[in-house]
């Protein structure tokens, strides 16, 4: 059953399109993957759904409900947690999920009940009485996912959730995004960060330039890419100038290098294994380790759009 629906759905600032022609259903029970680089359009999506942001052309529901007709129907249904922090740094962090519960029209011990079930949820019970401006960066994360989910909400939609934070907070917010779903909501998680994406999501969709490129399951995914192989060297000395010339092979699609790890997307990596050793071998770079990998979402985008997730 579908819970989300966009149909034929446009925004333009100006004369650029910042979604084009977006038709998209999200199955109730969900948790999807929204993935693309930065300007993909994934924001706008998103703001668009929550009302935030009007749309030039289509529709869009929830639960049946327009978000142009029955936006106060459809705000009721979603807890929004925005990839930019929405919570007051003056107030504990109990008066800021208090705050919002009352715009959700929760009062009186329902509204105690919910705020402390949110605070316990996401780990910050023994802090509620500090102020934000004491909390590390992904606490200010957890209390924004305390503030959109205590109105227990339909849909939660999850933009860019861990932005800049550090291992921890990111796994422990990973982990609430299945608790979330297992309660009940259905999950609109975007990132430009696909190995959250591929951990977390039961279906995926990859945007690029407002565009809907791709969608389905991870198998279903796979399977458009089942021609591309990933090769991940690891290694000491790999230069740039070794970088740019595999990225000259007529054959590698990309060469990425981070931290001393080298990434190479191309047709076959039994066919190109030598020229890649030897270009290596060539600039004195020392491989510690070879392996291949199955093809995965970044390799995907690749193919399809000739570009990584991480531009």
């Amino acid at each position: 059953m579908s819970l989300v629906q966009f149909k034929d759905v446009v925004k333009k600032y100006g004369s650029s399109l910042s979604v084009d022609h977006l038709s998209l259903e999200i199955g109730e029970g969900e948790i999807f993957g929204l993935l693309g680089p930065n300007g993909a359009g994934k924001s706008t999506t998103i703001k668009m759904l929550s009302g935030l942001l009007d749309m030039n052309q289509g529709t869009i529901r929830l639960e049946g409900y327009s978000v142009a007709d029955d936006p106060i129907e459809v705000k009721r249904r979603i807890g929004l947690v925005p990839q930019d922090l929405a919570i007051y740094n003056e107030m504990t962090a109990r008066e800021n999920v208090t705050f919002f519960a009352k715009l959700y029209g929760l009062r009186g011990k329902l509204l105690q009940e919910r705020v402390s079930e949110a605070l316990e949820f996401v780990g910050l019970q023994d802090r509620q009485k500090d102020k934000p401006q004491s909390y590390s960066g992904g606490m200010k994360r957890r209390l924004n996912i305390a503030c959109a989910i205590m109105h227990h909400p339909k849909l939660i939609i999850m933009d860019e959730p861990t932005v800049g934070i550090d291992p921890q907070s990111r796994n422990h917010i990973l982990e609430s995004v299945r608790k979330l779903n297992q309660m009940g909501s259905t999950i609109i998680y975007t990132s430009h960060y696909m190995e959250e994406v591929s951990a977390i999501s039961t279906r995926v969709g990859i945007m690029d330039h407002g565009r809907l490129i791709a969608c389905g399951t991870h198998e279903e995914l796979r399977s458009l890419v089942a021609k591309e192989e990933k090769i991940v060297i690891e290694g000491q000395n790999i230069s740039a100038e070794a970088l740019n010339e595999l990225r000259g092979h007529p054959s590698i699609r990309e060469a990425l290098l981070e931290e001393g790890k080298l990434e190479l997307y191309l047709p076959s990596a039994n066919a190109y294994l030598q020229d890649i050793l030897f270009i290596l071998s060539k600039h004195q770079a020392t491989i510690q380790s070879l392996t291949k990998q199955e093809p995965d979402l970044e390799a995907l985008f690749l193919s399809i759009t000739g570009r990584t997730l991480r531009d």
